[in-house]
């Protein structure tokens, strides 16, 4: 009786052993998840800062000046590692530590003029722009036209042409000043 009660405790004594080793290898594997898991959350939250602070940009529309594609409080993804921009192209400018949204209408070389009629020439040609809907007026006190874009530079317009901030008012633009290419938009409405 006496043996089978030293088998029986040694037993239980083995039981809650392999009892206690269980647990502590159930602890152990839920700590490595644990790790796991705050290891992709950072990895993931580094890619999408790399994303959005260095490849990418995100801001808020400054302004109406491209209405109607673009409305005030829009949200803009612009893409940072552009440093050649074509026409046509929006892009997002820092010019004299403000942020303006404008559209590439001549390039380093070009020789832009706007007539007492409004028109806009670029290179002899008169710009058919059929998706602008405004006038383009000159602004007298600020650049004299015509203007010729030095090589590297930009001459942007803002798509609704009377009395929007644009190279006829700030001049142009250099390559560094523009922060990048809009991408694409949110419209505020959605949001």
């Amino acid at each position: 009786m006496s043996e089978n009660t030293n088998i029986e405790k040694r037993n239980e004594e083995n039981s809650v052993a392999s009892g206690t080793q269980k647990t502590i290898g159930k602890a152990k594997s839920q700590m490595r998840s644990l790790h796991f898991s705050l290891l992709s959350i950072l990895i993931i939250i580094v890619l999408v800062w790399l994303m959005l602070g260095v490849v990418f940009g995100i801001m808020k529309a400054p302004s109406n000046d491209m209405s109607p594609r673009v409305d005030y409080g829009d949200l803009l993804l612009y893409f940072r590692f552009d440093r050649k921009f074509d026409i046509n192209e929006v892009v997002v400018i820092n010019k004299n530590d403000t942020i303006y949204l404008g559209r590439v209408i001549a390039v380093g070389g070009d020789t832009v003029d706007i007539t007492d009629d409004a028109d806009l020439i670029v290179n002899g040609n008169t710009l058919n722009e059929p998706k602008i809907y405004y006038s383009t007026p000159r602004y007298e006190e600020y650049e004299q036209f015509p203007l010729t874009v030095p090589e590297g530079e930009y001459f942007i317009l803002v798509d609704r042409r009377e009395g929007g901030e644009d190279s006829r008012y700030y001049g142009t633009v250099k390559a560094k000043e523009i922060k990048g290419s809009v991408v694409t938009l949110i419209r505020r409405n959605n949001l």
